[in-house]
Order: structure tokens, then C-alpha cells, then sequence
């Protein structure tokens, strides 16, 4: 989890700013960011939220979905895609109680498929342990979790995020008092 997934994106973001001569505090510079931050990326030493993520990624002028998985979208032209709030679709992920998922954009590519969601966790919900065979990006909008995959448990709290391998067996839990909400993407391994 903070070890293959969070290696690839910091070398990712190593190599691809090194391949632009570009040196930490130019993409600091650029990406309206620390240097230190930008080091601590780069080094594993941190997870960047979803806001700095797209910065660095802009900063580096690549396009988000060729940062993930180097896909073409073999299209011309500007594609933008806005979804309202009540256009969102409710779905069952998996038998829970308390765990309201909504989809908000699902996009297939030629290697992969992006599902984008918002996940609402009410306290005291229950579910067992699940997988899925793509690499989730989770963003908390707001609220705190306890992410427990097992072997390790970590807190998150509003603003930060987490990116990991979904075959890891994982579970949210909302220990708190009032609902937690967040950003999930989930990027399908074709």
C-alpha cells in the first residue's frame, strides 16, 4: 500500500521531473507547493491529496489519466463531463449497513476503466472485509475513518487521503459520531 503504489507515484513524479529539467523547486514553484513537500513525495514519505496531486501533475504537463496508466484516450479535442449532484446513482457495493456509495463518473479507456464514487459512512456501520481489483485513491471530504487492513489500521481524517491496492484486504470504519464522507477512485487493472 504506502509501499508499491505510493514507490510507483513518487518515482513517477521523480523521473518525470527530472525528464523535464526541471528541478524540485522549479516543480514546487510550479506546482504552488513546498519544496519540502515535493521531497517528502518523492521520498514515499508522504501520500499527496487529490488538490496537490493535480497540481504536480499539471505542474509536470501530463495528463492525469497518462500519469496512472499511460493511456491514450485516442480522442480529439476537449472532453469535459459535468455531473450534478442529483444525477449521482446509488448502487450496493457489497451487504452493509450504513455505507451509502453513489457513483459519479465511470469512464472506460482502452486499457482501463475509472470509476469515480462518493461513499458515505454513517457511525457504528459494519460490513466485512472486502477487495477489488483496482488501485483506490480515497480522499476524506469530511468526518475521520479507521481504515483497517488487518494487519495495520489508519486513521484518516478530513483533507487527507490514502492510495493502495484494493486486492489488500481492507474496511473503513466510521468510529466517530457524526457521518463521514469521501472521494473514492478506483483505477481497474485492465
Amino acid at each position: 500500500m504506502e509501499d508499491y503504489v505510493l514507490i510507483q507515484i513518487s518515482n513517477k513524479i521523480k523521473n518525470l521531473r527530472k525528464s523535464k529539467n526541471f528541478t524540485v523547486q522549479d516543480l514546487a514553484d510550479k506546482a504552488g507547493v513546498s519544496k519540502g513537500l515535493i521531497s517528502q513525495i518523492e521520498n514515499s514519505r508522504t501520500i499527496p491529496s487529490l488538490l496537490v496531486l493535480i497540481q504536480i501533475i499539471k505542474a509536470l504537463e501530463i495528463d492525469f489519466t497518462e500519469f496512472f496508466s499511460d493511456l491514450s484516450m485516442n480522442e480529439k479535442g476537449l472532453n469535459i463531463l459535468v455531473k450534478r449532484k442529483e444525477e449521482y446513482e446509488f448502487f450496493e457495493k457489497e451487504t452493509s449497513e450504513g455505507y451509502s456509495y453513489y457513483r459519479i463518473f465511470t469512464k472506460s479507456f482502452a486499457n482501463t476503466t475509472i470509476d469515480i464514487v462518493l461513499l458515505e459512512i454513517m457511525p457504528g456501520s459494519t460490513r466485512d472485509y472486502v477487495t477489488t481489483d483496482a488501485y483506490e485513491y480515497k480522499f476524506m471530504v469530511s468526518g475521520s475513518i479507521t481504515y483497517d487492513f488487518k494487519t495495520q489500521r489508519i486513521s484518516l481524517n478530513e483533507g487527507d487521503s490514502i492510495l493502495f491496492d484494493g486486492n489488500i484486504a481492507h474496511n473503513p470504519i466510521n468510529e466517530g459520531t457524526v457521518p463521514a464522507k469521501m472521494l473514492v477512485i478506483y483505477f481497474f487493472k485492465g
